[in-house]
C-alpha cells in the first residue's frame, strides 16, 4: 500500500487523511501482518500505530508536480523488485506497466469533470492518471458519483469499479464544553458559520462570500470562520472572514461542535469529508445540490440549487438559529454520520484485495 502521501504535502489534506485513517483501521482490524507500506526513500516513515506491517522504500523520490509522470516511468521497477500479491495506490499515481494486480482509490475526477483555464495545469499534471486508470485491476471509488464519473470519463468498465465510502474519525462527535473552549482559544462567542478546507476555484470562494452576505441579511452580523489551509488559489480579499489556518483534529471537532452551521460552496466533491465530520459533531450543514454531496448529506442537511449563493446563505442562517429546523438537521445529521466508519471501509478494502488476488491467481 502506498504510504507516501503521509510523508509529504498531502499529509494534512484529504488524501493524507484517507491514507492515515484507512491504515490505522487496517492495523486495528488485524490486517497488519499482511501489509507492507511503500515509502519514499530519504524521508522519515509515517507515524502509525505499532504493528507487524513492513516498511519498504521505493526506488525513486516522487518529486512535486511531476509525481504522476515519475511513478508512471519508475514505479513498475519497485513493484517488480518487491513482488507483492497486489499493490494499492491510494490515489491514481500508477505505473505504466504493472507487474502485479493494482487496486487504486479514486477520490474524484476534478481535472476531467471541470472545465476552464483554471483546470489546464491540473489536467496536464494528471494526464498519466487518466491514461493509466483503465489499466488498473480494480478501482475503488469513494462515492457513487465518483464511480459514475470513472465509468463515463475514464472509460472504466463497471465490473472493475467498487464504491468504498470514506469513514468518520471517532474524534468527530458532539463535544461537551466545546463552546467554552472555542471562546477561550479562538475568541468566538455566539453562532458562526464555518467553512473547512481549501478555497480553490472549485470551492467557489466568491460564492461563499455572497452566501455569507445573504446569511448576514437574514441573521445579522454572523461571523464566517475559515478553518484549514486555504491554498494558493484562495483570493486575497475574503471580506473580513476569520482565518484560522490549519487546526488539529481536536480543535476542529470543537469548532464544528460549537458552530451554527457548516457551509460548503463547492461546485464538485468526490466525497465531502468535512460535511461528514460536521454531521458527526452535530453541526447542521448547508451545501449545493451537486456531485457526491447529494448522496452524502441526503435529507440530513440543507441542499440548495447548485450555484445559488443567496439560497445557500439563507439556508445556513436558518440552520444557525436555535429552533426546530436546527434540531431536526442536527438529529438527522448525527444519524447519517453513524453509518460511516473507517473500520467498515477497511473491511471493504480487504475484501477488494482478496477478490483481486483470487481473480488474478496470485498467492494468498
Amino acid at each position: 500500500m502506498d504510504a507516501r502521501p503521509l510523508q509529504g504535502g498531502h499529509r494534512r489534506r484529504g488524501i493524507g487523511t484517507y491514507t492515515r485513517q484507512l491504515l490505522e483501521a487496517l492495523i486495528a482490524g488485524g490486517f497488519d501482518d499482511r501489509l507492507a507500506l511503500l515509502v519514499e526513500p530519504g524521508r522519515p516513515p509515517p507515524e502509525l500505530p505499532q504493528g507487524e506491517h513492513a516498511i519498504l522504500p521505493a526506488l525513486h523520490r516522487q518529486g512535486n508536480r511531476s509525481s504522476c509522470y515519475r511513478d508512471a516511468l519508475l514505479l513498475g521497477r519497485t513493484l517488480r523488485r518487491l513482488a507483492p500479491d497486489c499493490y494499492h495506490a491510494v490515489h491514481p499515481s500508477l505505473p505504466l506497466a504493472a507487474p502485479v494486480p493494482v487496486v487504486v482509490t479514486v477520490h474524484d475526477c476534478i481535472p476531467w469533470r471541470l472545465s476552464g483555464p483554471a483546470m489546464r495545469g491540473e489536467r496536464w499534471r494528471t494526464w498519466p492518471e487518466r491514461l493509466l486508470l483503465p489499466r488498473a485491476t480494480l478501482a475503488l471509488a469513494v462515492s457513487q458519483a465518483t464511480a459514475a464519473d470513472l465509468r463515463r470519463l475514464a472509460g472504466i468498465d463497471a465490473a472493475r469499479v467498487r464504491v468504498v465510502a470514506e469513514g468518520l474519525d471517532p474524534e468527530f462527535r458532539p463535544r461537551e464544553g466545546a463552546q467554552a473552549r472555542v471562546a477561550a482559544r479562538f475568541g468566538l462567542a455566539g453562532p458562526y458559520l464555518l467553512h473547512v478546507g481549501a478555497l480553490d476555484h472549485r470551492k467557489d470562494p466568491q460564492g461563499l462570500l455572497r452566501a455569507w452576505a445573504a446569511a448576514r441579511a437574514e441573521a445579522g452580523d454572523i461571523p464566517l470562520v475559515l478553518a484549514g489551509e486555504l491554498g494558493a488559489q484562495a483570493p486575497s480579499d475574503l471580506g473580513g472572514a476569520r482565518r484560522l489556518g490549519y487546526v488539529p483534529t481536536a480543535d476542529l471537532a470543537d469548532l464544528l461542535s460549537a458552530a451554527g452551521c457548516c457551509v460548503v460552496s463547492s461546485r464538485y466533491e468526490g466525497f465531502g469529508l468535512p460535511l461528514l465530520e460536521a454531521m458527526g459533531c452535530g453541526c447542521p450543514v448547508a451545501a449545493y445540490r451537486n456531485s457526491s454531496l447529494t448522496e452524502l448529506v441526503g435529507d440530513a442537511g440543507a441542499l440548495v440549487a447548485d450555484g445559488d449563493p443567496v439560497a445557500l446563505g439563507q439556508a445556513a442562517a436558518r440552520l444557525a438559529r436555535p429552533g426546530p429546523a436546527r434540531e431536526a438537521a442536527r438529529t438527522r445529521g448525527l444519524a447519517r454520520a453513524a453509518g460511516f466508519s473507517w473500520a467498515g471501509a477497511a473491511r471493504a478494502t480487504i475484501a477488494a484485495y482478496d477478490a483481486v488476488v483470487a481473480s488474478c491467481g496470485a498467492g494468498a
